[in-house]
C-alpha cells in the first residue's frame, strides 16, 4: 500500500465519518439554480453560486462538528473531465482550471473551519466519462485511465487528500481510474452505481466488479462504495467476504430507478428518518464502512439523520 494511502486510512481508522448529500439535486431543486449537463462546476462562475456552495457545504460541516465526528469534503468536479467540457464549449485548459478552482474552494472552507477542530479530509471528485446511467460507449481500463488521468492529475498537484470516482458503472472505467491515480501515488476510492436489482447496468455483479478491479490492480484502491441508489436496490446482495470492501455508502432518498429519476421533474425527497434507519441496519452486515452520506434527493436532514443513528455503534 502507498504511504500516503496508509497515512489515511491511518487517519480514519475504524471510525464513521460524514460526507454531504446531493449536492447538484439541492442546488436545481432548493436553491432553484440552472446546472448545464448536471454539471456543479459551473456554480463557480457565478458570485451566487459561489455563495450557495459555501451555504451547502457549511452547514455539512457544521453538522459534522456539532456531531464530533470527522468529514470528507468533496470538490465540485464531478463533470470536470476532458469530455464533457467539450460537450459544454470548455477546452482543456479550462477543464483544468475548473479543477484547480474547485480544490481551492474547500481548501478555503477547510481553513474557515480549522477552529472548530474539525477533521476534513478534501476528495476530489471523479465522474464518468459519459452518462453512468446511459452509456454510449463502455472503456476499456486503458481508455479509460487515459481519459481520467488528466483530471487525476490536475486533483492531485493541486493537493487534494483523496480521489474519489462516484457513479461508476462499468468494470473497465473502475479499473482504469484506480491505474491512474497508482500513477501519481494517490489515494483513491471506487463508488459502483446500480441498477434497482443490484447490479452493475451491463448485469455484471456488483461482487465480480470489485473483486476483478482488485484483481486488476493489486487491491490499490481503499475502499468501494455504492451511491446513486436506494438501500431497497442493493441490500440483498450483501453477503459474503467481499462486502468488507465496502467502505462507504452515498443512497439515495428514492426508490425510483436512474430511469425514473432522470424523467422526473419534481424532487423525491424520501424520508430521512427511514433512510437513516436503512443506514444503521446495513452497518451489521458491513463491517467496513468508513464514509456515510447521501447522493439524489438527500439533503443536510438526512444526512444529519443518518450520523444521529450510526455514529455510535461500536
Amino acid at each position: 500500500m502507498h504511504s500516503k494511502s496508509k497515512a489515511l486510512l491511518d487517519d480514519i481508522k475504524d471510525q464513521i465519518w460524514l460526507t454531504d448529500g446531493g449536492l447538484e439535486t439541492v442546488m436545481v431543486f432548493l436553491e432553484g439554480l440552472d446546472l448545464p449537463h448536471f454539471a456543479s462546476f459551473t456554480l463557480l462562475d457565478s458570485p451566487a453560486g459561489r455563495a450557495a456552495l459555501d451555504r451547502y457545504c457549511s452547514g455539512f460541516l457544521r453538522e459534522a462538528a456539532a456531531q464530533k465526528v470527522g468529514f470528507v469534503l468533496d470538490t465540485a468536479t464531478w463533470r470536470a473531465s476532458a469530455g464533457w467540457g467539450a460537450v459544454m464549449g470548455l477546452d482543456a485548459a479550462r477543464i483544468d482550471a475548473v479543477n484547480r478552482a474547485a480544490v481551492d474552494v474547500v481548501m478555503d472552507l477547510r481553513a474557515s473551519h480549522a477552529a472548530t477542530g474539525l477533521p476534513i479530509v478534501i476528495n476530489g471528485v471523479i465522474g464518468p466519462h459519459g452518462d453512468a446511467y446511459a452509456p454510449d460507449q463502455v472503456l476499456s481500463a486503458e481508455a479509460a485511465q487515459d481519459y481520467h488521468r488528466r483530471q487525476v492529475q490536475v486533483l492531485a498537484a493541486s493537493g487534494v487528500d483523496l480521489i474519489s470516482a462516484v457513479t461508476i458503472s462499468s468494470l473497465g472505467e473502475a479499473t482504469g481510474i484506480a491505474m491512474a491515480a497508482i500513477e501519481v501515488d494517490q489515494p483513491v476510492a471506487l463508488s459502483f452505481t446500480v441498477e434497482t436489482d443490484g447490479r452493475l447496468i451491463s448485469g455484471m455483479s456488483l461482487q465480480e466488479a470489485i473483486e476483478r478491479t482488485d484483481e486488476a490492480t493489486d487491491g490499490a484502491p481503499l475502499w468501494y462504495g455504492i451511491n446513486c441508489a436506494h438501500p431497497d436496490h442493493f441490500r440483498h446482495i450483501l453477503h459474503g467476504d467481499w462486502v468488507g470492501r465496502i467502505g462507504s455508502l452515498r443512497a439515495n432518498a428514492s426508490r425510483q430507478s436512474h430511469a425514473e429519476l432522470d424523467n422526473s421533474t419534481v424532487l423525491d425527497d424520501g424520508n430521512p428518518t427511514e433512510l437513516a434507519a436503512a443506514y444503521q441496519a446495513l452497518l451489521q452486515i458491513l463491517p467496513g464502512l468508513h464514509v456515510l452520506g447521501g447522493c439524489c434527493g438527500t439533503d443536510l436532514r438526512h444526512v444529519a439523520a443518518i450520523g444521529q443513528q450510526c455514529l455510535h455503534r461500536h
